[in-house]
């Protein structure tokens, strides 16, 4: 009887000491390693992790009175993709659009998601044309909406998520079935997405409406004339790097399946249209944008195979031939290897000689800049300088200026 007692008051004992104690049936973790010798800030974080994204979408009235503004977004979003590509640590440029007008008009909004192939996105922008309206206001409520709603913005809390609004007239608020701005401004700042306002023209009761939109979200505001303000320094150095631009495109050669050939297919059939039909000056800042460690992504895409084997992520011996690309199906592997070593030596060649070209450019237009008193009230410095103010909060520095 006494042992069995004596049984029982070991066995209670025990699982107190579980119970009270739990730590001491387990294995200590062992120490965290640390990221580097002192993180002392988010930015370091950010490096230490992952490229830091921004995400940015481009709200924008196409109605007949912007005709100005968006031939300047057509020759300028390049460098506006420089700038914000500037940054430190190295961003993933997302970029997204929203073309709006008017009910009655052909259409009240277009929307092009977020993607970092901005070929595919330009392409579709060449296609705006600034028709419709005609009298104000216009469907800013359904634009602003579409933006928050209908974009794939991502869920990474350290992202820059902005929208920079574009356009001359304040909103409808009669329209009984809208949600109203306000609406969906609260939402926009619960997701952590910046609203910024840009007013195209002087109108005092856009400039009104623009002014609170950018307040209930702590965006900036800011005006610009009605052709838009950018600048379009045209430079001796634009069709020569152009065209090497053009034959840098020839060297990609895309493989995967048959789902990852048409998405390729795709975006060489958009390069091939911003070649054939945009001008000298955004191919050659296109070819700018495409030489910074951001810019890679729009070029290559995910599926490149040249870059793919050069940086050792693929072995091209093990590719189904299936996969390959179209040119290399029927040679035989030796024959394969050879062509891929000749494109990445083109293509070597091909960056070294942009890279030189690139920085008399730079050279040029700084100087252009200086002689005709600066760019200050030009649109891309305004937009760059509410990215380098905003972008700070998530990590992001930038010191060089605005690309041009």
């Amino acid at each position: 009887m006494k042992a069995k007692l004596l049984i029982a008051s070991l066995f209670v004992l025990t699982a107190g000491v579980v119970i009270a104690c739990p730590k001491l049936l387990r294995t200590p973790p062992p120490p965290p390693q640390p990221i580097a010798a002192a993180v002392s800030n988010q930015s370091a974080v950010i490096a230490a992790t992952s490229h830091p994204k921004i995400e940015v979408v481009f709200v924008l009235d196409t109605t007949s009175s912007m005709t100005g503004l968006i031939q300047g977004a057509k020759e300028n979003i390049w460098s506006i993709a420089s700038s914000m590509a500037q940054a430190k640590p190295t961003p993933e440029v997302h970029m997204g659009l929203v073309a709006f007008r008017d009910r009655g008009d052909a259409y009240v909004t277009r929307v092009v998601d977020l993607s970092t192939d901005l070929d595919s996105m330009y392409a579709t922008l060449m296609d705006f044309r600034a028709e419709g309206g005609g009298d104000t206001p216009e469907s800013v409520n359904q634009a602003l909406y579409d933006a928050v709603h209908r974009i794939s913005w991502s869920q990474d809390p350290n992202s820059y998520k902005v929208i920079f609004l574009v356009g001359d007239a304040p909103p409808h608020m009669d329209y009984p079935d809208d949600v109203k701005y306000p609406d969906t401004i609260k939402v926009a700042t619960a997701r952590g997405i910046v609203v910024n306002t840009i007013q195209a023209g002087e109108a005092a009761e856009t400039r009104q409406e623009w002014q609170h939109i950018a307040a209930l979200n702590q965006g900036a505001y800011f005006q610009v004339a009605q052709s838009g303000s950018a600048l379009a320094v045209t430079t001796p150095f634009d069709e020569k790097i152009a065209a090497l631009s053009r034959k840098l495109d020839d060297t990609r050669l895309f493989y995967g399946d048959a789902d990852k050939q048409r998405e390729s297919a795709g975006k060489v059939a958009a390069t091939e249209k911003l070649h054939a039909q945009s001008s000298a000056g955004s191919r050659a800042k296109r070819a700018m944008f495409n030489a910074s460690a951001a810019g890679e992504k729009n070029l290559f895409g995910d599926n490149e195979l040249v870059d793919a084997v050069a940086s050792g992520r693929v072995d091209l011996a093990a590719v189904p031939p299936k996969e390959l690309p179209e040119p290399l199906r029927q040679l035989s592997k030796d024959e394969q290897s050879k062509v891929v070593k000749e494109k990445a030596d083109e293509r070597a060649r091909l960056n070294t000689e942009i890279a030189q070209l690139g920085k008399q450019r730079a050279d040029y237009v700084a100087a252009d800049l200086k002689a005709h008193a600066g760019s200050a009230d030009s649109l891309d410095d305004k937009i760059y300088n509410a990215v380098k103010t905003q972008a700070a909060k998530k990590g992001l520095t930038y010191d060089d200026g605005a690309a041009h």
